[in-house]
């Protein structure tokens, strides 16, 4: 049975409004049936500040450290916490939702897309596995997060290693189209990412500062390897292909559509109304 081709877009860095206009461009144009579903990695110039689409900046971020230390910020169109993206393979899956394969609800499509990043961790020899809440009170926390950290919990079918988060992911649906993107951590700098949140008391700050190297961790954490981004592209691009029986085909972008990134780019991602909407 012949599988389905995807579109596979590496971008490399690319600034932080520009790769959240890329997601949206995709987006658009699948849902317009001008391209066909896509599978995406790319990285960020500068290390950048990603905060969810209900996130209010004010409280959550540390601004005069983010400035301080010349980290990028920009606001995604994709839900939850506010996550430092620097020594990452970050990837987006853009698909319609009625794709055969696609399950309705949330939380199931989470599972079926991140079977792709399961698989990629097997193909780099790291055990991981899916993290499913299994009390009231973990699924509170979900509900309820005490910070504004991404890391700070897993959340239903993200990835977790020795019960710890490897790979964070957000999900937003528009126009029919499902937008899933996340982070695949190669290093992960606790002190450094606490330092760019504000949290409501010291004590709370301290607890966050403790708990998340339990609760979360990266691939170098887990290997005397030492993994490249470059290594990780094939082995989650296999993995891709792997668990949603895709066959990925390059695809290169027009000028014509590279305008219309950077429109959107001008009008929304590089836009401090957007950024600080909330």
């Amino acid at each position: 049975m012949k599988r389905m081709e995807w579109a596979f877009i590496n971008s490399g860095k690319c600034s932080p409004s520009f790769n959240m206009a890329l997601d949206e461009a995709l987006l658009n144009w699948h849902s317009e049936g001008k391209i066909p579903p896509v599978l995406r990695f790319y990285e960020w110039n500068p290390p950048t500040m990603s905060v969810g689409y209900f996130q209010k900046v004010s409280r959550d971020i540390n601004l005069e450290e983010i400035e301080r230390q010349g980290i990028g910020l920009v606001r995604r169109p994709t839900g939850g916490r506010g996550v430092l993206h620097d020594q990452e393979l970050t990837y987006s899956v853009i698909v319609s939702e009625d794709h055969p394969d696609m399950p309705e609800t949330v939380t199931e499509a989470y599972r079926v897309i991140s079977g792709g990043l399961l698989e990629g961790f097997r193909n780099l020899g790291l055990d991981a596995s899916f993290s499913v809440p299994d009390s009231s009170e973990a699924a509170e926390e979900l509900r309820r997060p005490k910070s504004g950290v991404c890391f700070d919990a897993p959340s239903w079918y993200e990835l977790v290693v020795e019960g710890k988060k490897i790979a964070g992911s957000a999900q937003t649906r528009q126009q029919g189209v499902i937008l899933q993107h996340g982070a695949i951590l190669l290093h992960l700098d606790i002190e450094q990412l606490t330092s760019l949140f504000q949290f409501s008391s010291e004590r709370l700050k301290e607890r966050v500062l403790r708990s998340l190297p339990e609760r979360a961790v990266a691939i170098d954490q887990l290997t005397d390897r030492t993994i490249t981004v470059e290594q990780c592209i094939p082995a989650f691009k296999d993995g891709f292909e792997k668990a949603l029986a895709m066959e990925l085909v390059p695809y290169e972008l027009s000028e014509e559509q590279l305008e219309e990134v950077r429109r959107i780019e001008r009008e929304k991602y590089a836009n401090d109304e957007w950024t600080f909407r909330r």
